[in-house]
């Protein structure tokens, strides 16, 4: 059997169609063996491998098998594969692990492929279509601190993950813009303020407020005023009403300020949004006899092995699931609130809303992140041991990088804007990409110094290759798209296949960042991508592009390090 020459997304996929023919005939009785593709940790092996050999030997040993062990299945398994152009050799190791090394030129022609098709038909397929990100939530009529940093970047790149993988993603901001609180904060307005004042407050004044109503709650008597004025927003009356609204438009604008530097869009539907939700969602469970009443008179749900029951659903989670046929809803919620989550989701399906069985969809996943440190190891925080303010974070971020762009390039005449937009790209860039590059799940220390290296796995690292390579092209005078369309590409030097092959595992590592919600798995990627390129274009002077009849492409850097004999198209993919 001929496959096709070239591939169209994941190598892994491929291969794994490959050795899953190969599996049918070696084993046609076992029809549930899925392969078990994965690449090869010593690239001396080979670039992939099948680890099927040690699990079937399991199933059949025993069992009157004309097998003897793990490594003959494993030859039988390699025997058994059908030819393709994609292999140049195989080979046995260990207990029965199959080695395949990819042919240098179809790797090759797989990525002149990606460079004239485009990289979008690259993207990986995943098993959903639809899918809820909620992330952010700041609360209204107070400042988004650093404790809404992780989510917001967090969510916002699974987000762009995910869309890029041709999955409909719902950015939800679910705002807290209602309670009680808000009945406390315009009571104190009220009393305060006159109502032609009340809707001039900007954001740092309306959380001044915020907090200086929240000390009046010890008082009994503006309790009960704060208690009735819940009640009558929740009833709809006008005074009420406008001065919530005008305090959420206010909020909404500062915000807005705040995930335009972020470059972030999110689409709000806070807690008020999923008011009307609550009666029907407390009407099924107390149909479904899950509702008890608790201390109080709260009215809970117990939750096998949780010491204390879950009090109330705050959002409808019927609504994601039933209206908008999400089938993941991903709550980017710090690790502080995974019991809460688990309560939640065991009371979903209790309810019978989610199939009891991860396996099965709708999901409901808790992404659950660290917390932010500071050098002390203890929340980050400013030296007078208040919660810093997002705005001041990027803030100092852009002012330290520009302070360093106006040292390193003293001889460079910045232009206000060009310095003012340059500061802004690689400052909150760096801000992001250092939350980014370590694992969600762990706490994570803020340094700016450290994330604003030049060296190391750090975006401004990331950012300066990607100039260099824009630099060669540029510098070559060559007409990129005619030169990606009638060049030939080879592979000749042991670095330019590592570029290569590196390049052409784009797919499946998109696919992992989204199957397990981890965008630091890309951030290695590109990390590595930058360090296999620097590699490269260090030991590879000649040779790699065939350019309709020259023998390489030329590249004229008057004399700088870019005076090199560069095969072109590479830079192009790296891109």
């Amino acid at each position: 059997m001929k496959n096709d020459r070239v591939i169209v997304g994941s190598v892994k996929d491929q291969l794994a169609k490959l050795f899953d023919e190969s599996l049918k005939v070696t084993f046609p009785e076992e029809l549930d063996v899925d392969p078990s593709i994965a690449a090869c940790q010593n690239p001396k092996f080979g670039d992939y491998q099948c680890n099927n050999a040690m699990g079937l030997w399991a199933k059949v040993k025993g069992k009157g098998t004309q097998f003897r062990g793990p490594q003959p299945i494993g030859q039988a398994i390699m025997e058994n594969l059908p030819k393709s152009d994609a292999i140049e050799s195989q080979s046995i190791a260990g207990a029965g692990f199959v080695n395949v090394k990819l042919s240098s030129h179809w790797i090759a022609e797989s990525i002149q492929k990606m460079l004239v098709d485009g990289i979008e038909i690259w993207a990986p397929k995943l098993p959903v279509k639809r899918v809820v990100v909620d992330f952010s939530s700041p609360n209204i009529a107070k400042e988004m601190h650093v404790g809404h940093l992780r989510s917001t970047i967090i969510g916002d790149t699974l987000a762009r993950m995910l869309e890029y993988s041709n999955v409909e993603v719902l950015r939800r901001n679910h705002l807290g813009d209602w309670g009680k609180q808000f009945g406390v904060l315009i009571e104190y307005l009220f009393e305060n303020l006159p109502d032609e004042e009340i809707n001039d407050q900007s954001i740092g004044d309306l959380e001044t407020l915020y907090k200086a109503s929240n000390q009046r709650k010890s008082d009994p008597v503006f309790e009960e005023k704060a208690e009735q004025g819940v009640v009558s927003l929740q009833d709809g009356v006008e005074r009420y009403q406008n001065v919530w609204s005008h305090i959420c438009e206010i909020s909404r604008k500062e915000l807005g300020k705040v995930y335009q530097r972020l470059g972030v869009h999110l689409e709000e539907k806070g807690e008020s949004f999923y008011g009307p939700y609550i009666p029907v969602v407390l009407k099924l469970l107390s149909e479904k006899d899950l509702i008890k009443k608790g201390d109080e008179g709260a009215s809970t749900i117990s939750i096998e092995g949780k010491e204390t029951p879950l009090v109330f659903v705050k959002k409808s989670g019927a609504y994601r699931l039933n209206v908008e046929k999400a089938e993941w809803v991903l709550y980017v919620v710090d690790v502080g609130q995974s019991e809460h989550f688990e309560k939640v989701f065991a009371a979903a399906k209790l309810a019978g809303w989610i199939p009891a069985e991860d396996k099965t969809y709708p999901k409901v996943i808790h992404v659950k992140f660290g917390l932010v440190l500071g050098e002390d190891g203890k929340k980050f925080r400013t030296r007078s041991t208040e919660t810093i303010k997002l705005v001041q974070l990027l803030d100092e971020a852009k002012n330290r990088c520009k302070a360093a762009l106006i040292e390193r390039g003293k001889d460079k005449e910045w232009t206000a804007e060009e310095l003012e937009q340059t500061a802004e790209a690689v400052g909150y860039g760096a801000v992001k990409y250092a939350d980014l590059k370590n694992n969600r799940t762990t706490d994570y220390t803020f340094d700016y110094d450290r994330m604003l290296s030049d060296k190391g796995n750090t975006a401004v690292y990331l950012l300066y290759a990607h100039a260099r390579i824009c630099s060669i092209i540029r510098k070559s005078g060559k007409d990129i798209e005619i030169l990606k369309k009638t060049g030939t590409l080879d592979l000749v030097h042991s670095d330019e296949r590592t570029l290569g092959l590196h390049i052409l595992r784009f797919t499946e590592t998109v696919e992992e960042a989204c199957t397990n919600r981890l965008p630091n798995v890309l951030c290695e990627y590109l990390y590595n991508l930058s360090e296999h390129f620097t590699r490269f274009y260090t030991n590879c002077q000649g040779g790699g592009i065939n350019g309709g009849g020259e023998s390489a492409v030329t590249l004229r850097g008057n004399g700088s390090s870019d005076e090199n004999m560069f095969p072109l198209s590479w830079t192009y993919a790296c891109l």
